[in-house]
């Protein structure tokens, strides 16, 4: 993978803001760049463009070696769009009662057949202290049949008489339509709508984290299921510093939320809150991190190794 400093200078040669970081290279705003630099060839100094003489000359760059890295950037920018990716600074906030926002991070194109386990609707919702949400009305889309997953992801919630913590997790089955939420001191939480398939429940479900194990799944990755449908699952993933996952594929749309740390899909540097679906039918070549992740990830149970 290039470092962002490798693109860092020949961008900027032409006008453009630095990157924040690789990722950002991966949008089609950069695409002309990145051909342009892959169709020019060296001046005499051996740099390309109007590249400072003398770092030049200091380390040039073969003219075999530069296209070769560029057209590692546009082959890696063309498999990053076949993702769904949206970053937590990029959501536009959603007020459908006082205290309570909501942020969109998925939504399925209507008329179009469904993907293995793609969702209908995938939502942050916000409660502000003393909040409550009749029927957690206004989370799009508002379509009957729906199953609803949630995951506490910080404060508590009481909906049903049941107080959910931090990583609580609770299934709502499709034509329940279950009663309101509120919230005494305010919590985050993660909506995921699907239409029930395969070992669908038939009332609602709730695991605690006060009471689920953790198993060992890899080198320095533990995992916990929340809950199994057939052969797809919601789990949690914390891995050490260090630790990776091996190339694989994906048989149900594979989707991510980052609870803690930072960690790459491939090329693509995830953080806190962001959030990525991988279709079904699409690979990752690589998942690694070098601070240590937790991670809410629903897809396949069993990895499909490559």
């Amino acid at each position: 993978m290039l470092d962002r400093d490798d693109l860092v200078a020949p961008i900027a040669e032409r006008g453009m803001a630095p990157p924040r970081a690789a990722a950002d290279l991966h949008g089609d705003g950069f695409a002309p760049v990145l051909q342009a630099l892959l169709a020019q060839g060296p001046d005499e100094s051996g740099a390309t463009g109007t590249a400072d003489a003398a770092r030049a000359a200091a380390a040039p760059v073969p003219t075999a070696l530069r296209r070769r890295l560029f057209a590692r950037v546009l082959q890696s920018a063309a498999a990053s769009r076949a993702l769904h990716t949206r970053r937590h600074a990029d959501t536009v906030p959603v007020s459908p009662a006082p205290g309570v926002t909501l942020r969109s991070l998925y939504e399925a194109t209507p008329g179009i057949a469904r993907r293995p386990g793609e969702p209908e609707a995938v939502t942050l919702v916000e409660l502000a202290p003393g909040a409550v949400w009749p029927a957690c009305t206004g989370a799009a889309p508002a379509a009957p049949g729906l199953q609803r997953e949630w995951l506490v992801l910080r404060g508590s919630v009481q909906v049903d008489g049941i107080t959910l913590a931090a990583h609580d997790y609770h299934v709502v089955p499709a034509g329940v339509s279950g009663g309101a939420w509120a919230s005494r001191d305010g919590a985050l939480v993660y909506l995921r709508q699907a239409r029930p398939g395969p070992g669908a429940p038939a009332a609602a479900v709730t695991q605690h984290a006060t009471t689920a194990t953790w198993d060992d799944y890899a080198a320095g990755i533990r995992r916990r299921v929340l809950w199994r449908q057939g052969r797809q699952a919601a789990m949690l993933y914390h891995a050490q510093p260090g630790a990776a996952v091996p190339h694989h594929g994906h048989q149900h749309d594979e989707e991510c939320l980052m609870l803690a740390g930072d960690f790459f899909l491939d090329e693509v540097l995830l953080r806190r809150l962001d959030y990525q679906v991988a279709p079904a039918g699409t690979e990752h070549r690589l998942a690694h991190t070098d601070t240590g992740v937790v991670i809410y990830a629903h897809g396949d149970i069993d990895l499909d190794v490559r």
